[in-house]
């Protein structure tokens, strides 16, 4: 793996298209051995797949973007808000975890 460097993360699909599959797949892992596959599978499907990871430099920290209502682009799974956020909120946690140890960035 080559060194981080947040400069070329700005167009991080041309250097860090692989670490970012393996991020968000290992989030993927995590949360669907911890939480409703069904819904977890839909969030990945239906929310994540508009997603957009971020790092920024003056933090030192990465991020995810979300599009907007995510809670109603979910469809073919019936869940409550509260517990549609609380399961977004842990996976893009996750994500962001990830992104740090895949890239080798301390946070």
């Amino acid at each position: 793996m080559t060194e981080f460097d947040p400069e070329k993360f700005e167009e991080k699909y041309v250097h860090y298209f692989n670490e970012l599959q393996r991020a968000y797949k290992n989030a993927f892992e995590y949360m669907n051995e911890r939480y409703d596959s069904e819904l977890v599978h839909a969030i990945d499907q239906q929310v994540l797949n508009e997603s957009e990871p971020q790092y920024d430099e003056e933090r030192g920290e990465f991020s995810v973007d979300l599009p907007e209502s995510p809670y109603d682009r979910l469809g073919g799974v019936i869940v409550e808000r509260e517990r549609f956020e609380g399961v977004l909120d842990t996976y893009v946690e996750r994500i962001e975890e990830e992104l740090h140890r895949v890239l080798g960035v301390e946070h």
